[in-house]
């Protein structure tokens, strides 16, 4: 099997997995994720980890602040910049989809966590 038939099939079953414990919108658990690891960070920042279009991007985060679940802020240095945080509802929200996803994984071996880092790594460096 060639790397990019490995990749593929990992994202597949990563993403059923991660359905069954989403209790909304799997791609609103991402997104909130993603706003969590890279507060601070741009928006192209974060729409580039997700490989989502922009204005999907926008359509998105602006129904996750309807919800209260994040809020959009301009940065302080360069006022064109708008940074997104997770609120103290989001925080919850995404807490307890990591947590119902780390039971289910609670099992694992440290041999498994590092193949998982190794592969994260690898991904992060090819974006």
């Amino acid at each position: 099997m060639k790397n990019i038939e490995k990749v593929l099939e990992i994202e597949a079953l990563t993403e059923n997995i991660s359905k069954r414990f989403a209790s909304s919108n799997l791609l609103k658990i991402k997104i909130l994720y993603f706003i969590s690891q890279y507060e601070n960070m741009s928006l192209g920042i974060i729409v580039d980890k997700l490989g989502m279009k922009k204005s999907n991007f926008a359509l998105m985060t602006r129904e996750l602040e309807d919800e209260g679940l994040i809020v959009c802020k301009q940065g302080e240095i360069d006022r064109r910049v708008r940074l997104l945080y997770l609120t103290e509802r989001g925080k919850a929200e995404l807490d307890d989809f990591l947590a119902k996803f780390n039971e289910y994984f609670s099992e694992d071996s440290g041999e498994v966590s590092k193949a998982i880092e190794v592969v994260c790594k690898y991904l992060n460096r090819k974006i």
